[in-house]
């Protein structure tokens, strides 16, 4: 099992390698763009200097069919935190003909600079020390800087596994419609288990509902210590992972437990079978799914839902948020035997379910003895009961999930406009999500 482990991972390692070409094609694009970037700003006397960030500036990036190059602004903390998107985009506009803005709790700029690269460019203060950071990305250089000394060596090849594993599974990603493991998150991971196999045994073998909690620089005393001190907010995720560089934040925050459950058993799955597939995003087999419902006379719907937010997080965000609210609409009167999500980064998102319908379900009424109430109750169902002083209906299921999700748009037109929803529809031709 061993040698059949190390012969899958030495393979795929090889696979996830940028190729020279392209790196050294980023650097040449990246090099280009901040003598520019940093030429403009002196001509318009913006105290503000730019530098690579993310996985390119720590060689941690895995091969992809594109890439984003995090290139942050540092200006001098005397510039107003509001401002400084601002300054950024008044820098770019001399030099750079088409950019994007992407509104968030700062702005933040997007820019392609040919078939396979983007650049996206983030204003940040320059700090001292970390409490001074105003907004998250103002940690940047420090990561940059802490993940440079401790990864080395062997240490980038165990990192570059890591995150291809977790893409592969889609877990990679703070955004809040992944809710899986940012890359610095996974960095520090591999820095404190010290290889792949290792951070994935530990995961394998982690018991539901008990936190892993690790301190790489061991700024407390205990655990009790940690959970005391950090902000219960950061609390909630599965994996407590205290920030080498400020000891307050946990930098596994955006980890839910649905995307660790699923890691978990992406873990549990490559460990028993070792197989260079597991690092393969594997779409999902809509026809095979909807012929197994089929099959086990269920019934399966494909829906598309469109949003008019902004593409990226808060887009992505909406439609889970909706997905997960039409899932426990469905759920009252369906159960749900299967279910998937898929965003596509723009405004659209994809997802099915297949159900079996509950034939029956019972409605809980008013206390027996509010007359008045019990009067309307009866009046709108039939077949009514009464146990523990309650009244109760039973209510027949007499329509198809497809006639379900018609009835429910009509009704609750309204409240997908509150959900930011424009549009719903089913979609009838079968493809991979």
């Amino acid at each position: 099992m061993a040698n059949k482990m190390n012969s899958v991972l030495a393979e795929v390692l090889e696979k996830i390698r940028p190729e020279k070409e392209e790196l050294e094609s980023a650097e040449k694009i990246l090099k280009k763009f901040i003598d520019q970037f940093n030429s403009q700003a002196k001509k318009l006397k913006i105290n503000a200097e730019s530098f690579v960030g993310g996985s390119f500036a720590k060689k941690t990036v895995i091969k992809k069919d594109y890439y984003d190059i995090d290139i942050f602004v540092k200006f001098e903390k005397y510039y107003n935190e509001e401002k400084i998107s601002e300054f950024t985009k008044k820098i770019l506009k001399k030099f750079v003909k088409d950019f994007k803005t992407v509104h968030g709790s700062r702005d933040y700029f997007q820019i392609q600079t040919g078939p396979k690269f983007f650049i996206e460019v983030i204003p940040v203060i320059k700090i001292n020390k970390p409490k001074e950071a105003q907004n998250i990305t103002d940690l940047s250089y420090s990561h940059v800087k802490y993940i440079n000394k401790k990864a080395k060596g062997k240490i980038i090849d165990e990192i570059l596994l890591a995150k291809a594993f977790c893409y592969a599974n889609r877990c990679y990603g703070a955004e809040s419609y992944i809710n899986g493991f940012s890359g610095y998150s996974l960095e520090l991971l591999i820095c404190y288990y010290k290889s792949f196999l290792k951070f994935i045994k530990a995961i394998a073998r982690s018991k539901k509902g008990e936190k892993i909690i690790i301190d790489i620089e061991k700024h407390y005393k205990n655990k009790n210590e940690i959970l005391m001190d950090v902000n219960s907010s950061k609390l909630q995720s599965p994996i407590i992972l205290i920030d080498p560089t400020y000891k307050q934040r946990n930098a596994a925050a955006a980890l839910s437990e649905e995307t660790f459950e699923r890691f978990k058993n992406a873990c549990k799955k490559f460990l028993k079978n070792p197989n260079k597939k597991a690092f393969e995003i594997q779409k999902t087999d809509l026809k095979k799914i909807k012929k197994d419902a089929k099959k086990n006379k269920n019934e399966f719907i494909l829906l598309e839902a469109t949003t008019g937010k902004q593409e990226g997080d808060i887009a992505g965000s909406k439609l889970l948020k909706f997905y997960s609210h039409l899932t426990e609409e469905i759920n009252k009167f369906f159960i749900v035997k299967k279910r998937g999500f898929n965003y596509n980064g723009k405004k659209s998102a994809r997802c099915f379910f297949v159900v079996k319908s509950k034939k029956e379900i019972i409605l809980s009424g008013p206390f027996s003895g509010q007359k008045e109430n019990v009067k309307k109750f009866k009046k709108t169902h039939k077949k009514t009961f009464v146990k523990n002083k309650k009244i109760y209906a039973r209510e027949k299921i007499n329509f198809n999930l497809k006639e379900f999700i018609e009835i429910w748009k009509k009704k609750n037109s309204k409240k997908m406009k509150e959900m930011s929803i424009k549009k719903l529809e089913i979609v009838n031709l079968i493809e991979n999500i």
